[in-house]
């Protein structure tokens, strides 16, 4: 078993399956060079692990605890799309950056502890030095179909 994957496998976790784009016009994940490009990964498309919310306002509908654990549910769906992309996580050298969007209730302000969910599991996985990354936690009024939140990611793979 991959180093990655072996990780998650001891942490409890498991990658779930990946989701068709319904457009052909996008996708999962673009390549240029050494660099992996994420699209916006969401709760509201399909069922997600760990049994997370998929639908709701952070502060009003869903709490911070569950948005936390939404985001680690997000994370583990785009390791699936960068598996599929790569064929291993193993090829991941670094997280360099996320870009979180938390479907917030007016007044919540602490968008930053809930894509925390997602920040922690790579950091985890990758440890400090390829783990730790660049990051903006962003609220926002709505998000499509309702979904709790959405992340962007972009990784280092190794050459």
């Amino acid at each position: 078993m991959a180093i990655i994957e072996d990780r998650l496998a001891r942490m409890g976790l498991a990658l779930p399956a990946t989701h068709p784009y319904p457009n052909p016009n996008r996708t999962a994940c673009v390549r240029s060079g050494n660099l992996l490009f994420l699209s916006g990964h969401g709760t509201s498309r399909q069922a997600m692990p760990l049994g997370c919310r998929q639908h709701g306002k952070v502060g009003a509908e869903v709490s911070e605890e569950e948005a936390y654990l939404c985001a680690r549910a997000v994370a583990l769906t785009m390791m699936a799309s960068i598996r599929a992309e790569v064929g291993d996580l193993d090829r991941v050298r670094r997280v360099i950056r996320l870009y979180g969007m938390v479907n917030s209730a007016p007044g919540f302000e602490r968008q930053f502890a809930v894509i925390d969910g997602a920040s922690d599991l790579f950091y985890e996985l990758w440890g400090p030095e390829f783990g730790r990354h660049a990051r903006a936690a962003v609220g926002i009024a709505e998000l499509p179909r309702r979904a709790v939140l959405e992340i962007m990611g972009e990784f280092e793979l190794h050459a």
